[in-house]
């Protein structure tokens, strides 16, 4: 919210965040229930003339600059060799600790997680599920195909239950600056409603 609040461009908008977890660093509970659950976050951020992905484990974190197809995220890096922005220590650190040998090509998502990066794609998950539901319309997606991914239960996009879903959003953002932008929101804690 902060970088959609201090800037005007998507870059722009992964400095204002970088800055801040470099500051503030991240963390809280993600759900309300006394059960202590949390997670690093990923973020697709994105104006009229360009798109990327941002994700971060602790102050550390890496930027990918979307150049075309369908990208997608979910509760996983998802971010591998193609890194476009990232912390200035990023490596250093990853080096320091043991993951990363300094000598192969370096990972993000295989360096900074416990996800095996080579099956995220070919296993059934959030992620691998919303990969092939946004390849499917490759080419044509509408707004109203992306509320229809955002409401799909069953590939879990969608959540349901203790650790359900509570809120969608799809923004239309022409490259003419003559054209409005146009932003949906769901109205309920469930995007199906």
């Amino acid at each position: 919210r902060l970088g959609l609040e201090r800037a005007d461009t998507a870059e722009k908008a992964i400095t204002v965040i970088v800055d801040l977890l470099e500051k503030y660093g991240q963390g809280g509970n993600c759900m309300e229930s006394q059960m202590a659950f949390t997670y690093h976050n990923s973020f697709l951020i994105a104006d009229r003339k360009e798109a990327w992905v941002l994700e971060t484990s602790g102050k550390y974190w890496a930027a990918e600059k979307v150049e075309g197809g369908v990208r997608n995220i979910s509760n996983q890096l998802s971010i591998t060799t193609k890194i476009d922005r990232e912390h200035p220590k990023l490596k250093e650190y990853a080096k320091s600790k043991g993951w990363w040998d300094g000598k192969k090509e370096f990972d993000f998502a295989a360096t900074y997680s416990y996800v095996d990066t080579a099956r995220m794609t070919t296993s059934r998950g959030r992620y691998c599920e919303g990969y092939k539901l946004l390849n499917k319309h490759k080419g044509s997606i509408t707004s109203e195909i992306m509320m229809e991914i955002l409401r799909d239960k069953e590939s879990g996009i969608n959540m349901e239950g203790g650790f359900m879903t509570t809120g969608s959003m799809v923004s239309v953002l022409p490259q003419q600056p003559d054209l409005p932008c146009i932003h949906f929101f769901t109205g309920t804690p469930d995007p199906a409603r």
